[in-house]
């Protein structure tokens, strides 16, 4: 049983896809963050540097409780690099799943595709929560 179905064809997307010029492309920075780091980013005064929050744990996970604000983009699904790879890359991004496996497995995507900035929620929402940190269903 494949557990990551959408890895090979992001893998494959990435394998394929050539730009124009290489040289546009500058891989991604990640920032790894703990629970209390992300929660003061998230609560900046200066809604600027906010990033958006990209959760790609499973449709059922993600109704169970997410992050205020988080737009769902499952991993696992066919569509994961397509929906990713129609995003701004000039915005930041903050990624997590329920531990910080599957967006552990994520970050080679977003460097590739030369996203600007992308924090990751280390440990993901079991961190959070473990953190009193609140969550919307």
């Amino acid at each position: 049983m494949n557990l990551f179905p959408a890895l090979p064809a992001a893998l494959a997307l990435l394998l394929t896809a050539a730009p124009a010029d290489e040289a546009e492309i500058k891989p991604a920075r990640v920032i790894h963050l703990d629970a209390g780091q992300t929660s003061k980013i998230l609560n900046s005064p200066d809604k600027k540097k906010r990033p958006i929050i990209i959760d790609i744990r499973t449709l059922g996970e993600f109704k169970a409780g997410h992050l205020q604000g988080a737009v769902h983009i499952d991993f696992l699904a066919e569509s994961f690099s397509t929906k990713i790879g129609k995003l701004n890359r000039n915005t930041s991004y903050l990624v997590h799943c329920q531990s910080g496996g599957r967006s552990s497995n994520s970050l080679a995507l977003w460097k590739t595709l030369g996203f600007e900035k992308i924090y990751h929620l280390d440990g993901g929402l079991l961190a959070w929560k473990k953190a009193g940190l609140p969550i919307v269903k």
